[in-house]
């Protein structure tokens, strides 16, 4: 597989520098949630270079292969926190806006303001927004996983 342009964040550099400001504003969040939004974002949008990557930098973080392996199937595994299942859903509907009539379930939200307060939830959003501007660059360019790599 090829690409077929360089990322477009690393053809402006400026973009690119915006979106790793957005990307460090983590609001307090647990760098493991971090983590798992990055990952279900980038498994729901098919993003070959940021799973690999995020795979990457969950297993050089310390975490298990199990939860890396089973964060697509996180409602019934068992290796995840009540919070931690709380910011996937919130992962889901946010990366997912069009597949149902209500984007946001009460439900979802309430659950996820739950277990974070104000800004954690606001870094949250972000954090999936920005994962998502990643992942949609990558898969509209064809970026290839491993490519990145020095």
């Amino acid at each position: 597989m090829e690409a077929r342009l360089t990322n477009p964040a690393m053809l402006l550099p400026e973009a690119m520098k915006a979106l790793l400001t957005l990307a460090a504003e983590h609001g307090g969040l647990p760098p493991a949630i971090v983590n798992l939004v990055h990952l279900r974002a980038s498994q729901i949008n098919g993003c070959s270079a940021c799973l690999e990557g995020h795979a990457r930098i969950m297993k050089k973080a310390g975490e298990s292969d199990e939860r890396i392996y089973t964060v697509g199937g996180w409602r019934d595994a068992p290796y995840f926190s009540d919070a931690e299942r709380a910011a996937l859903a919130l992962t889901e509907a946010v990366t997912r806006v069009a597949d149902r009539p209500d984007p946001m379930p009460d439900e979802i939200w309430n659950e996820a303001a739950r277990h974070y307060d104000e800004r954690a939830l606001g870094a949250q959003l972000i954090q999936i927004g920005v994962i998502n501007v990643f992942n949609r660059l990558n898969v509209a360019t064809r970026q290839v996983a491993e490519a990145w790599k020095p």
